[in-house]
């Protein structure tokens, strides 16, 4: 499994100027804006606008929706013009295809992952999917999708197809992203919580701290392949 060139690092659940610009600055490839309600770090329409203006040019712009229908994202696609759809739920194959169509952006998946037998679904992903994303899987109890701050334990992607350029995302902070890079290879992180002082409440900080680990950490895995 190798990395392949350029490594993508997202911050997502961005909700205010500040810590948007931490990210653009920190040079993250990637800012995520979260429409699920039910999350910590929802925003809405008129604020995601605002901070789309920001970094419009400087980024890529993913939106993150929950089990939405077409119309509902045609219109969010048509009021904020993002470069991404992220779909954080229980979208089937056939739906996230039709979301792609409908919406003509690229689309990643996020898939939940808690054991070996969880990677089986990418398969049905892989054609309807510009990208993979692995997370922890939620608790049962949760509210809302996501790895809520927690790992999953890397060594169930031992035998994942070297070929998928996916990312990982699920309970990646500062401290353990040049880990997670080193073990697993992906194409790209994505962080949330890991970059956060409080929930919900990005650390401007610890966003740029993130950054440069992950790019470090990413560059010395391109640098020992090609050695």
């Amino acid at each position: 499994m190798s990395i392949a060139p350029p490594f993508l690092v997202k911050i997502c659940g961005l909700s205010t100027p500040e810590t948007l610009r931490a990210a653009l600055d920190g040079g993250a490839d990637m800012i995520g804006l979260v429409f699920h309600p039910k999350s910590p770090r929802f925003i809405t329409l008129e604020r995601a606008v605002e901070l789309a203006a920001i970094a419009r040019g400087k980024a890529e712009i993913v939106a993150l929706t929950v089990d939405w229908t077409e119309k509902q994202t045609t219109e969010l696609v048509e009021a904020l013009n993002p470069d991404w759809l992220q779909l954080h739920g229980r979208e089937t194959p056939e739906q996230t295809a039709a979301l792609r169509r409908a919406s003509g952006r690229r689309v990643m998946k996020a898939l939940g992952v808690a054991e070996a037998g969880d990677l089986a679904a990418i398969a049905a992903y892989r054609d309807v999917a510009d990208r993979i994303l692995l997370d922890a899987k939620p608790p049962k109890d949760a509210a809302f999708p996501g790895g809520h701050g927690r790992p999953f334990d890397w060594t169930v992607l031992a035998d994942l197809d070297p070929g998928l350029p996916f990312m990982l995302g699920g309970g990646l902070d500062p401290a353990n992203v040049a880990e997670a890079i080193r073990v697993n290879r992906p194409a790209g992180v994505d962080v949330s919580s890991g970059v956060e002082s409080a929930v919900g409440v990005k650390d401007p900080a610890r966003i740029v701290e993130f950054i440069a680990a992950a790019r470090k950490a990413a560059a010395a895995v391109q640098e020992g392949l090609t050695a």
